[in-house]
């Protein structure tokens, strides 16, 4: 179903049910043999949600209609898992180092299934904010707290849509804007409209003082490409026919999903803003981790670049 400005969705629905696909691949490389991270939650995300595409991604084969349905699929889907781990371990990374320089204020934006704030060792007077719609932080605290698992910081679900007024509704759940932070935006920029995503930095910005951090994984400048565009769009199809076209196992169409829209460039707007920025295209990060895009197939890595920034001016 298209987007709208005011639609909602459940963890299993539209944009939920993209990061149940995340988490499948979180629980993939969890799993592997050599792993690059570990997310003991992420298998449990998609127990507790039941079958769907989800199943799919998260499993050790491919269904064998969507393989014939593209040669290079089972290629596709390892570069995607590799990339979907390096992003996991940059994120953490990140969020490891912005605890070790002192911030305890930390904002994690469409918190979607992350479970930093269960899974990663934050100091002592960390908190953490997950901004996220209302059901989907409801799935994740349910699921958690049913399987006795408990934060590992002080975790405060922040339930509102982020095009909505959250500024005032992380306030009121005790954000200190007057203290340093450190922000996430991951998985999240595509689905929002242009300006939407100005609107989100524009917040960002008002609410960090000198000292605070960010990491955002951000659209490549030639994410609107046609194209590439075309290119997804005939992969996406053969896909969705191959897995059935509907019902639980339905492959989400990324043009129902995603806001194809020149925006700004993130990286340029954060220097324009008095941050230090540092930027690597996913390649680039891939082969940082040990985990290359796989050669000789078109568009073998996502066109994302993964930004680490801090604030220095005021």
């Amino acid at each position: 179903m298209p987007r709208t400005d005011d639609d909602s969705w459940d963890i299993t629905e539209s944009v939920g049910a993209t990061a149940l696909g995340v988490a499948a691949a979180r629980a993939a490389e969890t799993e592997s043999e050599h792993p690059l991270i570990s997310d003991p939650f992420a298998r449990v995300f998609l127990d507790a949600a039941g079958d769907g595409m989800w199943t799919m991604l998260g499993g050790s084969q491919l269904p064998p209609e969507l393989s014939s349905a593209d040669p290079q699929l089972q290629l596709r889907m390892r570069g995607m898992g590799n990339y979907m781990a390096s992003r996991t371990a940059f994120f953490d990374d990140f969020f490891f180092d912005a605890a070790s320089s002192g911030i305890r204020q930390v904002v994690i934006l469409a918190s979607g299934l992350d479970s930093r704030a269960w899974r990663l060792p934050w100091p002592a007077g960390t908190i953490v904010y997950e901004i996220d719609q209302p059901m989907v932080l409801e799935f994740k605290s349910s699921t958690l707290r049913e399987r006795g698992a408990e934060p590992m910081c002080n975790q405060v679900a922040v339930a509102v849509d982020l095009r909505q007024d959250w500024p005032a509704a992380l306030r009121q759940n005790g954000f200190d804007d007057s203290a340093p932070s450190v922000w996430s935006a991951e998985g999240l920029l595509p689905f929002l409209p242009a300006a939407a995503q100005d609107l989100l930095f524009e917040r960002v910005q008002s609410l960090s003082v000198a000292g605070s951090r960010i990491a955002v994984e951000a659209p490549r400048p030639d994410f609107n490409d046609p194209e590439f565009v075309q290119r997804l769009r005939s992969r996406m199809q053969r896909y969705r026919a191959a897995a059935g076209g509907a019902g639980k196992r339905e492959i989400p169409n990324f043009e129902d999903l995603w806001y194809f829209e020149d925006r700004a460039d993130v990286a340029d707007w954060l220097r324009g803003h008095g941050w230090d920025v540092a930027a690597a295209p996913a390649e680039e990060l891939m082969a940082r981790y040990g985990r290359p895009a796989p050669a000789g197939i078109d568009d073998g890595a996502p066109r994302t670049v993964l930004i680490s920034a801090a604030r220095s001016g005021s």
